[in-house]
């Protein structure tokens, strides 16, 4: 039990308190090079049988495991089976926790958009721009909250999230509708907001892609993005949302794959120590986890363990999963047995991911209680909500709040229904035609069958990526609103940001004339400038 007062027990300035950091130097110093080598290492793995990467993970004394959409078990209408979820999170949890003070990481990408590997029956999200859009960081923090108390039920103690990225728009073909937007005092009123959200649920977020990932027009996954941008320029830009995430107690930063001339020449940030360097600038002394290091802007030059090694000596904490774990483990060992990286830095690094841990125990504790412990500090803050585990769908209403505060008429009347006669819904996937058809039969309008039908229709043109463009009279985009500039519309141009059940219940109501659009663009789409939208 930690002591309530601070000046016997200060917080590090990160999260923790000062005892979680000196239980957790206490117990890796009894580790062996073997375990500590695993303390820093977080796996994937294939298919939905956990098996083989269970017993991997208790022979390698792996720190952690991250879930990816093919791991998620799932029923007969492939939806997620929550319940064989949640025996499978609690099978790794058992391994990796064995013999250690602190649970292991069980980890997931769920940011909401594009990137969310849980879907029905837990509550999808529309993309981070829906709530740039909506423009109220108060929302967002309700959100993400949301988001991760359905996390935390099924036992998850990370969620690589929120996206601190700015995008610069069309030109940015990885992180988009990802982002909160192109304003970078914007971005980081969103990213503080969902950081502390997540700390509400008790589920660790991670703030990335550090040195910025939308102002580069290279996609990561496939080859090494080169920032053209000064260093000065990166700090009136993409750095602002780390910095203000940083100030706001960020516990972990997750560094991208994006080389920077100025900062080191060829290397991806991840690998490069003046890259860690920059951030340790920005006052951030939190743990710093690489991007995955099976992409291939690293695996072209980096391979088999080589890059776990570079990423622990350039500074890295947390090295997210490797090419093939069993020789990135390997490679750590020998690399530390050689010299080639400090004892020290190997250690100081298995410390930092036990001290978050540490603290993430008490803090999904503290999420989970009605009241703290007579005397023990929640290492949370006195006046942090706490956001309990919550079963999948929990957060439905948040989201359709968030769909509803989002949808913009970037062009159109703002009053009234905007269909005339019956819906023609065209374009998008066969699930996004199908979700509007049925929103659309629940706000009262008529929705055309496959066929031509007789009389007066509005077609309504759905874009199913960031730069699609089409015709119609109505032209909505569900992803990021760049192709919004190269449509052609002849009533309105719609940004919707999402593609949930509850994003396509917000644009029928607006369709016809039973809601308001509120949201802002929250990033310039060509000729449509940031901020434009119904008054």
């Amino acid at each position: 039990m930690q002591s309530s007062d601070p000046a016997q027990d200060p917080p590090t300035g990160w999260g923790p308190l000062a005892s979680d950091a000196a239980a957790a130097r206490a117990a890796v110093a009894q580790m062996d090079l073997e375990e500590k080598a695993g303390q820093v290492l977080v796996d994937h793995y294939s298919g939905t049988d956990p098996e083989a990467q269970l017993a991997l993970a208790r022979k390698l004394h792996l720190g952690g495991v991250m879930i990816m959409g093919g791991n998620v078990p799932t029923t007969g209408t492939s939806a997620a089976d929550t319940d064989k979820l949640a025996r499978v999170v609690a099978g790794f949890q058992k391994v990796l926790s064995d013999g250690r003070d602190w649970p292991g990481i069980v980890a997931v990408d769920q940011e909401g958009g594009m990137v969310q590997r849980l879907k029905q029956p837990l509550t999808e999200w529309p993309a981070p721009m829906a709530l740039g859009a909506a423009g109220d960081p108060a929302l967002t923090r309700r959100a993400q909250a949301a988001m991760d108390a359905e996390l935390a039920r099924l036992g998850f103690t990370m969620n690589f999230s929120p996206v601190a990225d700015v995008t610069t728009g069309a030109s940015d073909p990885t992180i988009g509708s990802r982002s909160f937007g192109d304003d970078p005092d914007a971005v980081a009123g969103h990213t503080v907001a969902a950081l502390a959200g997540a700390l509400d649920a008790g589920v660790l977020p991670a703030v990335k892609h550090f040195p910025g990932h939308g102002s580069v027009a290279t996609d990561s996954h496939v080859g090494l993005p080169v920032q053209e941008s000064s260093l000065r320029e990166l700090s009136a830009r993409d750095w602002v949302p780390f910095r203000d995430a940083v100030k706001a107690g960020a516990p972990m930063v997750m560094m991208g794959h994006v080389s920077v001339p100025e900062l080191e020449e060829g290397v991806p940030a991840s690998l490069s120590a003046a890259s860690y360097r920059a951030l340790e600038g920005l006052g951030f002394s939190g743990v710093a986890v690489t991007d995955a290091l099976n992409m291939g802007a690293v695996t072209a030059s980096y391979p088999q363990g080589r890059a776990a090694v570079e990423a622990l000596r350039a500074g890295a904490d947390l090295l997210l999963m490797p090419q093939a774990i069993a020789p990135a483990h390997a490679a750590i060992v020998e690399a530390v047995r050689s010299g080639e990286v400090p004892a020290a830095r190997l250690d100081e690094a298995a410390a930092k991911v036990g001290t978050m841990m540490l603290w993430q125990q008490r803090l999904a504790a503290s999420a989970s209680a009605s009241a703290p412990a007579s005397g023990e500090a929640s290492g949370e803050g006195p006046d942090r909500p706490r956001v309990p585990p919550a079963a999948p769908g929990a957060g439905r209403d948040v989201g359709l709040e968030a769909a509803r505060s989002a949808v913009t008429v970037v062009t159109g009347k703002c009053d009234g229904a905007l269909v005339s006669g019956k819906l023609r819904i065209e374009g998008g996937t066969p699930q996004d035609r199908a979700r509007l058809r049925t929103a659309a039969g629940k706000a009262g309008l008529d929705v055309a069958g496959s066929a031509a039908s007789s009389g007066k229709e509005t077609l309504v043109r759905l874009l199913g990526s960031g730069t699609a463009t089409g015709t119609g009279d109505i032209v909505v985009a569900l992803d990021a609103p760049w192709g919004l500039a190269g449509s052609t519309a002849r009533t309105a141009r719609i940004a919707l940001y999402g593609r949930t059940p509850e994003s396509f219940a917000a644009l029928a109501d607006v369709l016809a004339g039973k809601a308001e659009a509120p949201g802002k663009l929250p990033a310039g789409a060509g000729r449509y400038p940031r901020g434009a939208g119904c008054p």
